[in-house]
């Protein structure tokens, strides 16, 4: 049996046919692929079968596969070729302690420029939050990362943010997966509603702290779901 015969994740046209894939959306392809799940952990990743499967050449998916395996998706071994690693709890543990580092960081320089437009769109998403009541995790994801990203949209350090966005991508995209559980629920309103206060007081340690609390609170109880399998 071929190793990859399922073409699912590649762009199709309008009727239906695979289309071809730019060389510049290999990586993100192959990469939402392998985070959605549709490419199984520890399989194996033939060139010329991903070529077929994304409508491109080889050269691009070979560079997708380097770039794959420097963010610690893909495995390359020698005589062995690459392979998909699994997105366990090891991997979700350092994605998410990565995001513990990285977020402070964004948010303690986003209160200095906070204005009171950016709080009134944070108490505007935290109120739709709190309405939808987490009645649909891919609506509740989006609207999470909309209230994140008035936070850090704006930071200068450019490369920063892609490293916050890359790493949020990949929880995001497997907490959509596992139910969240009632208690931490509770706790990610009430985390949103504290940093909302903190950046109305101006106070950049007391959101920086929250923000680390939140993230960390939210990868330990990912982990805890992946672990358990708890499956939507």
């Amino acid at each position: 049996m071929d190793d990859l015969a399922d073409t699912t994740g590649g762009v199709t046209d309008g009727d239906g046919m695979l289309a071809a894939a730019s060389p510049s959306s290999v990586y993100e392809l192959l990469r939402e692929d392998i985070i959605e799940g549709r490419l199984a952990a520890n399989e194996r990743l033939k060139v010329s079968v991903l070529a077929e499967r994304y409508g491109t050449s080889t050269n691009p998916v070979r560079e997708a596969l380097q770039q794959l395996r420097g963010e610690g998706f893909v495995v390359i071994e020698t005589n062995r070729g690459a392979r998909v690693r699994a997105i366990d709890a090891a991997f979700l543990r350092d994605t998410y302690e990565i995001e513990v580092l990285i977020e402070p960081y964004l948010t303690r320089w986003f209160v200095g420029i906070a204005t009171s437009a950016d709080i009134d769109r944070l108490v505007a998403i935290q109120t739709e939050i709190e309405a939808h009541d987490f009645r649909d995790l891919n609506h509740n994801s989006a609207l999470d990362t909309q209230f994140h990203r008035i936070l850090y949209d704006r930071h200068y350090n450019r490369h920063a943010f892609e490293m916050w966005w890359k790493h949020r991508e990949i929880l995001s995209a497997v907490s959509r997966r596992y139910p969240l559980s009632l208690k931490r629920r509770a706790e990610v309103l009430q985390e949103h509603r504290r940093l909302i206060e903190c950046l109305m007081a101006h106070d950049a340690d007391g959101a920086a702290t929250i923000v680390a609390q939140h993230v960390e609170g939210s990868g330990r109880h990912l982990i805890e779901q992946v672990r358990l399998g708890r499956r939507t």
